[in-house]
């Protein structure tokens, strides 16, 4: 690996697992673990650096000097994506999905802090941008300039996720994740035991599209793994009182704080599935916390 990028992660904090006491996971014989990604680096943290880490890698070794990408006004994606090129001395562009708001969102204030030059794009418009997949596909791309799909959305995002898997020290019988594009639920499917079953939950409304999407990111065929579409809450960065609550008692009890927009929608539904008696009783569940903490900043939690 890079050696800017070597000195970076070994500032960052280990990804512990942690187990959930709670009556009602006893009272159903389910046993939840939850792999603390947030707890990687206050900015950089979750699947935002499993997916960028060997796109990073591969734009450093090949003498890029500029990094360009797309979000929307609260993306994770681009949020980490800006600082990572701050502390690596890189130039950034994002597109911005929309008009330019007459009051910048928090996170495209910190985007602009850190130096990204943003550029807001119609929301036809963006979903054009959506086909370029590699990282030289983006028309106009100039020498030195590397292109990252939505959400780092490619095949070097797998590897980075892969790590998160391997990490995971004990026996477990489903593995959960939150779903935006579909590239961590690829990546944790293709790094996954055979024997386990993976289950990823999408964070928008209408995403059955995300099926064909994680197909073509993977390798070859598999079988272990579905998308829950049920716990959308409306749409993507929408939420209902009960997720909002759902989440002020889960962090009362437990001390991991949530953000609503994919891993508190995420813990919503185990719980909800666990209730219905969806797993077997026995089984040991592990969900990745995607980190993007800064994402819950606007809502009242």
């Amino acid at each position: 690996m890079h050696p800017e990028l070597s000195k970076l992660e070994k500032t960052f904090k280990p990804s512990i697992l942690t187990k959930i006491d709670d009556p009602l996971l006893d009272r159903y014989h389910i046993e939840l673990w939850i792999k603390r990604d947030d707890l990687l680096h206050p900015v950089i943290s979750g699947n935002k650096w499993r997916k960028l880490k060997y796109s990073l890698d591969q734009a450093l070794s090949s003498g890029a000097d500029t990094l360009i990408s797309m979000g929307g006004a609260y993306s994770n994606h681009l949020h980490a994506l800006a600082y990572t090129g701050k502390l690596l001395g890189l130039k950034t562009q994002g597109f911005i999905r929309g008009e330019q708001p007459a009051t910048l969102t928090p996170t495209l204030m910190d985007l602009q802090n850190w130096g990204m030059e943003l550029t807001f794009v119609s929301r036809s418009d963006y979903r054009l941008l959506r086909q370029y997949k590699g990282c030289h596909d983006l028309p106009g791309l100039k020498p030195r300039q590397y292109w990252l799909p939505e959400g780092g959305a490619q095949a070097l995002a797998l590897k980075g996720v892969a790590e998160l898997v391997n990490e995971i020290d004990i026996l477990y019988d489903t593995l959960c994740v939150p779903c935006g594009t579909g590239a961590t639920l690829a990546g944790i499917i293709k790094a996954a035991p055979g024997s386990v079953a993976v289950l990823g939950f999408a964070a928008l409304k209408n995403a059955g599209f995300l099926q064909t999407d994680v197909k073509n990111l993977l390798p070859c065929a598999f079988t272990n793994w579905q998308i829950n579409l049920d716990y959308h809450f409306g749409g993507f960065a929408t939420t209902k009182p009960e997720l909002m609550t759902f989440i002020t008692d889960f962090e009362c009890k437990t001390n991991i704080p949530l953000e609503p927009v994919y891993t508190g929608k995420m813990m919503y539904a185990l719980y909800d599935l666990i209730t219905k008696q969806f797993f077997k009783p026995g089984q040991r569940l592990i969900a990745v916390h995607t980190g993007g903490l800064q994402g819950k900043r606007g809502y009242s939690v």
